[in-house]
């Protein structure tokens, strides 16, 4: 597959930022804490700094409605979503309803293959099934308006609570809790789904707390127990980890860390060979999210929601066990399909570097539909552009598709602006600035392709050139060891939005090994010499020509026999 064309750039460090950051800490934090904005009132990452829950209104509102409910043993029916985000919660306020002493409830998440994303009217109609006397949707329904109709038409209540953004109509829901709604002063825009979940949570615990349904003490416990699923699904939906975030992100962690997890976590932990006690967000991102979102990509969510879900720890090792079979099956789809776009880029190679094409739209036959997010996702990585992937549907008349996107393209607004000039053309589409998916006719994809590269057209300034690799300057060579890599690894979260510290220095290649076939293991040394330092280049198979190298990379802790020595971990190299 073609390589994107990287230049590296120095993130610029406002000396006046560095200034207001204490003293106290140690240099090389402060430039990189400065150089993404986080000032000295966001060092604190304590649960006391979230935003209120009550400046969510609409989430108090919610809340009252669902305490009534509950006061009077009505069924409670929570609709999720097939991703870890929605996943996390579902399992977030069916184990809550379920501590509460609510056991009438339950939950549906519709089957990605037969009836695609959110509450659609046939959605409400097999959810009528269960007579639910409230339909509380998570992760999903803001766009709903047809679904939400049909659900109250069949007797249902409806509260929506989702994060993704607005359409021009908005459904007729009982109540609806979604921070990006236009008149909605709530400063957290940047929750994800499990987080607006939480709201909900902490608003309704406490509207039963006041009307004396619950003490003090009930309500903190069952606040805490959530924090490690609102960690997972917030680090698994890439959302921006503001300060808001940060502080969901942490709280979950320590509890992680503190050995105070879920059996099902606990259990894909062990699956995915990672340690609880050195939890970080980078595991839940690479590790934890990928086992859990197999079940939605390949066969039905609701394994991983059960996994989630149980408190017996026998019962949690199976469900984590078929969820790390699952997410075998989808690594080796995945490699399948990334080889076949990439023979699709390789072969129109000449033209590609000719017309500087601005984005891809990649479909094969054979792709499958639950796998086509992780190519897209690849494939912009490795090419620096924007990408739609395509599978067949269960209907081979059509086509659904997956888009990732870059700095400078807001996908769900481009595919919009598809839309409108060309109508009928996309059936369904929704997302965010960096992911959407969509759905079209197999015979219009010639004509998609068209309107995606006219629209990408109009960023011409924002893709020309090449992909930018934004580094957190150089390290001295006596500072490449383990302390500072603790020092970083305990200054995280990090994530979207808040990047792991990235550095870049020049080092000679003193030797070099492959591992497993596709990993590169070396041993460098710095420019400024010192002592030699380990390194390892994930899914690289050579060095980038002979003599010195220039080297983007993460200086982290190598857990290995009892031992913790400091590794850079290569993001990118380049003969300098």
């Amino acid at each position: 597959m073609m390589s994107p064309r990287w230049q590296i750039r120095r993130r610029p460090v406002p000396e006046d930022r560095c200034a207001r950051l204490p003293d106290s800490l140690h240099p090389v934090l402060r430039r990189v804490y400065a150089a993404r904005g986080i000032g000295p009132g966001e060092l604190d990452l304590s649960l006391g700094g979230l935003l209120p829950v009550g400046g969510l209104a609409a989430a108090l509102r919610a809340a009252e409605l669902l305490a009534g409910a509950i006061e009077r043993g009505e069924r409670i029916l929570v609709l999720g979503d097939y991703d870890a985000d929605g996943a996390t919660a579902t399992a977030l306020l069916i184990s809550s309803l379920r501590a509460l002493g609510h056991d009438n409830c339950a939950y549906l998440v519709p089957d990605r293959f037969r009836y695609g994303y959110g509450l659609s009217p046939e959605i409400a109609a097999l959810a009528a099934r269960g007579a639910p006397d409230w339909l509380l949707t998570v992760d999903n329904g803001i766009s709903s308006v047809a679904g939400v109709a049909r659900a109250r038409s069949l007797g249902m209540r409806v509260i929506v609570t989702d994060h993704h953004l607005p359409g021009e109509r908005l459904p007729e829901a009982d109540a609806i809790v979604n921070p990006n709604l236009p008149d909605e002063p709530f400063a957290g825009k940047s929750l994800a789904g499990v987080g607006v979940a939480f709201y909900l949570l902490a608003a309704l615990l406490r509207t039963l707390r006041e009307r004396g349904r619950l003490t003090a003490a009930e309500e903190r416990r069952i606040v805490n127990e959530g924090l490690d699923l609102v960690a997972l699904g917030t680090v698994a939906d890439l959302v921006p980890l503001d300060h808001n975030n940060r502080i969901l992100v942490a709280a979950g962690l320590r509890r992680m860390r503190a050995g105070r997890l879920r059996p099902g976590l606990r259990a894909l932990f062990a699956v995915a060979g990672r340690e609880p006690a050195r939890a970080a967000a980078a595991d839940l991102g690479y590790a934890i999210a990928p086992r859990l979102n197999a079940a939605g990509r390949l066969t039905d969510m609701s394994l991983g929601i059960d996994c989630l879900l149980t408190s017996d720890p026998d019962r949690a090792r199976r469900l984590a066990g078929r969820l790390d079979a699952l997410n075998r099956e989808r690594r080796r789809l995945q490699a399948e399909m990334e080889a076949e776009a990439g023979r699709q880029l390789d072969a129109a190679a000449a033209q590609l570097v000719a017309d500087d094409t601005l984005g891809h739209c990649l479909f094969d036959p054979g792709w499958h539909e639950g796998v086509v997010g992780l190519l897209a996702s690849r494939v912009k990585e490795r090419t620096g552009r924007p990408v739609v992937a395509f599978a067949r549907a269960d209907d081979p008349q059509l086509l659904k598709g997956s888009a990732r996107s870059v700095d400078g393209v807001h996908m769900r607004d481009l595919l919009d602006r598809v839309a409108v000039r060309h109508p009928g053309l996309l059936l369904r589409f929704g997302g965010h600035a960096m992911a959407a998916g969509l759905s079209l006719r197999a015979a219009d994809l010639a004509r998609f392709r068209a309107a995606f590269e006219a629209e990408l057209a109009q960023h011409a300034d924002a893709l020309a050139g090449p992909g930018l690799l934004l580094s957190d300057g150089g390290l001295p060579a006596d500072q490449l060891g383990p302390a500072l890599a603790q020092t970083l690894a305990d200054a995280g979260p990090w994530g979207q939005g808040c990047p792991a510290p990235l550095f870049d220095d020049r080092f000679e290649a003193l030797e070099q090994r492959l591992l497993q076939a596709r990993h590169l293991k070396l041993r460098l040394r710095h420019a400024d010499g010192g002592e030699p330092v380990d390194a390892i280049a994930f899914g690289q198979s050579r060095l980038p020509g002979g003599g010195p190298l220039r080297i983007c990379y993460r200086l982290e802790l190598n857990h290995y026999r009892g031992r913790a020595e400091a590794q850079l971990v290569v993001e990118h190299m380049q003969s300098d």
